[in-house]
């Protein structure tokens, strides 16, 4: 939309005013303050089929889809399929909210975003970073916290955007710190910069790094969770060998092994995962 500078900071300022109405109280809701270098997501994020390890190519389009997730949890999403590259999108969104009260605007420039995520930044990344915006607004997730028997639903952001200036404002609602209440894992960023275009082992970072120790993992749970469009397990299986390979590329697994129809990644803990098994 092309707007002059007042009318869209006008429009901005009632935005973040409607965003602000329903909340009575005076608290204040943040994302939790992760380092610079790292990207805060939370765990039953990491831990399902919400963002797919899928060419963008093939999404599918879902009407409340049940997607595999960790035990405890259910989440039915609704709208164009999410892959590794929108996690990427997010998990900018979210590093750069994380300095704002959840409910107001963060505002940053279309260049500065896709620098951030390593991309070059002409007409066709533009509109790449349009695409996945929308598929993140567009979107219809339901978290459900199957012990509490509650329900958290809505879209992943909200965002208004200048054509002229090339300025992006996004506004998270507060209510997404729902996510968080499963935990939280700070993944490394420089990480999944070196992994980029390579889905699986993308999913499979994300997932090993909400575990201090992995125990041995069905090589079909992770079919399922990572949201594979391949059907056959030994077919996956073959890819899945070529993601863990990835992983010890970058050093970010020692090794691994099969075990019927298991796999046992070695993967040495972080610092704050060393202290948490030492006090277990």
């Amino acid at each position: 939309m092309n707007l002059s500078d007042t009318s869209f900071q006008q429009r901005l300022a009632q935005l973040s005013q409607q965003r602000l109405s329903p909340l009575k109280d005076s608290k204040v809701y943040q994302l939790p303050m992760w380092p610079e270098s790292a990207r805060g997501i939370p765990n039953p994020v990491l831990r399902s089929a919400l963002f797919a390890a899928v060419q963008g190519k093939k999404r599918a389009v879902f009407q409340r889809e049940l997607l595999a997730c960790q035990k405890g949890l259910q989440i039915r999403f609704t709208g164009i399929q999410l892959d590794q590259s929108d996690l990427d999108v997010w998990e900018q969104a979210l590093h750069l909210a994380r300095h704002h009260p959840l409910g107001t605007r963060c505002e940053f420039s279309v260049y500065s975003f896709l620098k951030a995520l390593g991309r070059k930044t002409g007409k066709s990344e533009h509109e790449w970073l349009k695409n996945a915006f929308a598929r993140l607004m567009s979107c219809g997730v339901e978290l459900t916290n199957q012990n509490e028997r509650k329900t958290y639903g809505g879209s992943l952001l909200e965002f208004m955007r200048d054509d002229d200036s090339g300025r992006y404002v996004v506004i998270l609602n507060p209510k997404i710190l729902t996510f968080y209440e499963g935990g939280w894992t700070a993944i490394d960023w420089q990480d999944r910069q070196l992994l980029r275009g390579k889905p699986l082992a993308l999913w499979l970072h994300g997932y090993l790094a909400t575990h201090a120790k992995p125990y041995p993992i069905k090589i079909e749970t992770i079919r399922l969770f990572s949201g594979s469009c391949n059907k056959e397990v030994r077919f996956f299986k073959r890819n899945l060998i070529v993601a863990l390979n990835e992983l010890k590329k970058i050093q970010f697994i020692m090794a691994y092994d099969f075990e019927d129809d298991n796999v046992i990644i070695n993967k040495p803990p972080t610092a704050s995962q060393q202290r948490y098994l030492y006090n277990q």
